[in-house]
């Protein structure tokens, strides 16, 4: 559904984006994911049509934004992290302002409105004030003015930022919901909700896409699985030193007691070493029992500040 290849852009000596290519098929939530800077709002400039590329091409859906702009665009749907509202209208006033910006082709207009924002839960404010809604009732009034024309694609910059807890559930849920008829790029830096929203993930630094996969094989693929966290009964001291004669384990750290009468430990074991089998016989042996063993993947936050270091110290060896 979007085809991003070889984008380049530059802000004088200044890269924007370097060199950057990926796809994404139909009907998937991507999140984007990047420090300020990296070069996440220029892709999506360039994605959307508002900014051109100085090398590379987009396609929506096999549509050529350079060669043919206003077809492409018709396939977008865009919620910037400021949502582009005139607080003066009412919620009607503005869809129907930009039902005819966007010059939308619909076999009924009144129901096409309708539906967004039945889908959006605004039809109960329609006739309301925008500037007198709470923020998550604007926010809903820009995904609604980005989902007129029925676009395949939405493209959604920040979509939760300033907004509460609650209203940040209920976004979400709205994401997840248009989710399953549309292809979907969330650009945020809340890592929690990517992991809650997103089936794949693209980290981008200093311009260059150093990550592309789910959010879960980059949580347990970044280290090759080499953490462990087990739970053990018996004295945290004794099982210590026993854990350590383990072969395979390169460390081992004690994370206090959660249960009663036992002990919690990380263990890193080397890189290729199943430790499971040795770990299971040790601790029978010594008669500790092995009450709780499990991959300890790292977190989306510590894959992101990984990735986008590894990026910082590259291009400081340049330097």
């Amino acid at each position: 559904m979007i085809t991003v290849s070889n984008l380049t852009k530059t802000y004088g000596k200044n890269r924007g984006v370097n060199d950057i290519s990926f796809t994404v098929p139909e009907g998937q939530i991507v999140g984007f994911l990047g420090p300020n800077g990296a070069g996440k709002t220029t892709t999506m400039n360039i994605i959307t049509g508002y900014l051109s590329a100085d090398k590379g091409n987009v396609e929506i859906a096999g549509v050529d934004m350079q060669k043919s702009p206003i077809e492409a665009k018709r396939h977008i749907g865009y919620l910037p992290e400021q949502p582009p509202l005139y607080h003066a209208m009412t919620v009607n006033e503005y869809l129907d302002f930009v039902y005819d910006l966007k010059a939308v082709v619909a076999d009924d207009r009144k129901k096409h409105l309708s539906d967004i924002c039945e889908s959006l839960g605004l039809s109960d404010v329609r006739g309301r004030v925008i500037g007198h809604l709470s923020k998550g009732y604007k926010q809903r009034v820009g995904f609604a003015q980005a989902l007129l024309g029925d676009p395949d694609v939405l493209i959604l910059d920040e979509p939760t930022i300033g907004l509460d807890p609650r209203q940040i559930v209920e976004i979400r849920n709205v994401i997840k919901e248009m989710g399953k008829q549309r292809t979907i790029i969330l650009s945020t830096h809340i890592l929690p909700e990517v992991s809650a929203v997103c089936e794949r993930v693209l980290v981008i630094a200093d311009g260059v896409l150093v990550a592309d996969d789910n959010p879960e094989s980059l949580s347990s693929g970044l280290k090759g699985n080499r953490a462990q966290l087990a739970r053990v009964a018996g004295q945290a001291d004794d099982v210590s030193k026993v854990l350590k004669k383990v072969a395979g384990v390169s460390s081992v750290k004690n994370l206090g007691i959660i249960e009663p009468e036992t002990t919690d430990f990380i263990l890193e074991n080397e890189q290729g070493v199943d430790i499971r089998k040795p770990l299971f016989s040790a601790l029978a042996t010594a008669g500790f029992p092995l009450l709780m063993l499990r991959p300890q993947n790292e977190s989306l936050e510590d894959i992101f500040l990984q990735l986008t270091e590894k990026e910082d110290e590259s291009d400081a060896s340049d330097i």
